[in-house]
């Protein structure tokens, strides 16, 4: 089997660095087949590029590609329409992946044909995220790690034919967010199965939240709430409804965990300060997930209501 690791970048050279270092020491026999890692670099304004033509003797498996500033649907369909592989792997540019990582996906895709007698399955590796920058493999796995996405591009490994035939990324997301799971409900649509490949595990790191990182964050939310509405027109189910949280039962739902928006980012500043001040930064970031998804929710609904679907 012969993979094509595809990664789109955007200036993300310190944790790039790690990623395509742990690509290139694959624990991966001749006998297995053999791959190559595509970054498309996504017009980055830091030394991305530069870096890797420097290194280029010590990335071998890696072949570099350039394209304007477009977004991770539009770098991820470059890297595929370039891959040799009959086989594509999708990991984002700040997973660090274990030595055995593509094994286990190769293995777990083989047998997943022979038993299916067919090739349109995909298999989905596990995500730890982390914020430990030195040593990223080195975090625990946690219940809040687990994901029950259908199809998301951290960590899958899916045959190339499959992704022609369902048409690629729909470069109309061009804000954050949704661009796999909406190919996955066309994937889904053609029947292919998800196999579940817990053994290719791969490290997401992320700072520590900051206090100075709330305006970002409610930025992010914004966009993922309109283009949720984006999905929505492409998909208008109800499946698409409760992944997107595009229904009444949501908007009541983070009504009543904000009480009816007393607790926001502003109210919930001083204690978000004390988690922080206490090394608590993960927890002081789930606790400001409730009022963003209340600001997502209530977001989905005015743009929904703007152009006439609610």
């Amino acid at each position: 089997m012969f993979l094509s690791v595809v990664i789109p970048t955007y200036n993300r050279l310190p944790i790039l660095q790690k990623c395509l270092a742990a690509l290139e020491q694959q624990d991966f026999p001749a006998s297995a087949g053999d791959y190559e890692v595509v970054v498309v670099d996504d017009g980055s304004t830091d030394a991305t590029v530069a870096w890797i033509e420097a290194e280029a003797a010590a990335l071998p498996h890696v072949r570099l590609l350039q394209q304007s500033h477009g977004g991770a649907a539009a770098g991820r369909n470059r890297g595929v329409e370039a891959a040799r592989g009959e086989v594509v792997v999708f990991i984002d540019s700040d997973l660090v992946v274990t030595p055995c990582f593509l094994l286990c996906h190769t293995q777990a895709l083989e047998q997943a044909w022979q038993r299916l007698g067919h090739q349109r399955c995909f298999t989905y590796g596990a995500v730890i995220n982390t914020s430990n920058f030195n040593e990223p493999t080195a975090e625990r796995h946690k219940l809040r790690d687990h994901s029950w996405a259908y199809f998301a591009t951290g960590n899958v490994a899916i045959a190339r034919e499959l992704l022609e035939q369902a048409g690629l990324f729909d470069t109309g997301f061009q804000l954050y967010g949704w661009e796999d799971l909406e190919l996955g409900e066309r994937l889904r649509r053609l029947g292919v199965a998800l196999i579940r490949c817990p053994e290719a595990v791969g490290y997401h790191w992320h700072p520590a939240f900051r206090l100075e990182q709330i305006a970002d964050l409610i930025r992010v939310e914004r966009e993922r709430a309109r283009m949720a509405l984006v999905f929505f027109r492409k998909h208008p189910s109800q499946r698409v409804r409760m992944i997107t949280q595009f229904t009444w039962y949501h908007r009541l739902l983070w009504e009543l965990l904000t009480l009816g928006g007393l607790l926001n980012e502003r109210s919930l500043r001083p204690v978000l300060a004390w988690l922080v001040r206490r090394d608590r930064a993960a927890l002081a970031l789930e606790l400001l997930r409730i009022p963003l998804n209340r600001l997502g929710v209530r977001t989905l609904q005015l743009e929904a209501r703007r152009q006439g679907l609610a």
